[in-house]
């Protein structure tokens, strides 16, 4: 669960009270979604989550393997 959780940490950093200013997360919604990431807004931003929201949740859990693996690795 760390992971994830590591991750949207990262991803938001300088914009973790209003992750919809984030330049990275816009810029990946931008790549997924098609949309312009100038012209996103927070509506926007929590919309691609609510419709995308087992995509994104398999992308975390995607995470969490790779960490793992990574740990395994270096241990």
């Amino acid at each position: 669960m760390l992971a994830p959780l590591r991750f949207l940490w990262n991803a938001t950093r300088g914009h973790r009270l209003t992750p919809w200013r984030s330049e990275y997360l816009r810029w990946r919604v931008e790549t997924y979604s098609g949309k312009r990431a100038e012209t996103l807004r927070a509506k926007d931003i929590f919309g691609f989550v609510w419709t995308n929201r087992w995509e994104l949740l398999n992308f975390l859990l995607w995470t969490r393997q790779l960490d793992q693996a990574a740990r395994k690795r270096d241990a």
